[in-house]
């Protein structure tokens, strides 16, 4: 019975990493959960990761993020947000925190991972792995990175607003 559910599951997982850019295959684990995704679920999307926070000066970007997601929810796209304390802990300790303060405060909807370092040695894989692909770190909160479904990868910095005219043609681009 066992052998029979298993063979399944390997042939949807070897589907589901074929033709998945190296940048997107990693197993990441979601927001306040035990429960862990292969980002390889998006690779036919484009991809805008951002590194967030609750408590930052930067955090109304949310709004424009959440907006982004809906407008173009019914193309291939995708916001990935990722929490981090790397930057004077301007994020909440207790996870369960963060899924609460994003969905009151900002409605998001968008797709939110566990906390974890975004920069230097503690970085999470995938952002060890973007960084490797542009030469660029998180400097601070809401950095933004544009993965192409080629695995393509774009950096914005923190500036950049979510609504900006570079950052929107930059998606139009590749949808």
């Amino acid at each position: 019975m066992k052998l029979n559910l298993l063979i399944p599951l390997i042939f949807l997982s070897s589907l589901l990493l074929a033709d998945c850019p190296e940048v997107l295959n990693h197993d990441i684990r979601i927001l306040d959960s035990k429960d862990s995704k292969n980002l390889c679920e998006y690779k036919d999307k484009v991809i805008l990761a951002v590194n967030v926070a609750s408590r930052c000066g930067y955090t109304y970007q949310y709004e424009a993020l959440q907006n982004l997601y809906q407008n173009l929810l019914d193309k291939e796209f995708v916001i990935l947000g990722f929490p981090s304390r790397d930057f004077m802990f301007q994020e909440y300790k207790d996870e369960s925190k963060v899924k609460e303060f994003c969905s009151t405060e900002y409605g998001v909807t968008f797709p939110m991972f566990a906390t974890s370092s975004v920069k230097g040695k503690k970085a999470n894989k995938f952002f060890k792995e973007l960084i490797k692909k542009t030469g660029e770190e998180p400097g601070w909160n809401f950095h933004k990175y544009l993965i192409g479904k080629d695995g393509s990868v774009v950096s914005f910095n923190t500036k950049v607003e979510p609504d900006s005219k570079k950052l929107l043609d930059s998606i139009d681009l590749l949808l």
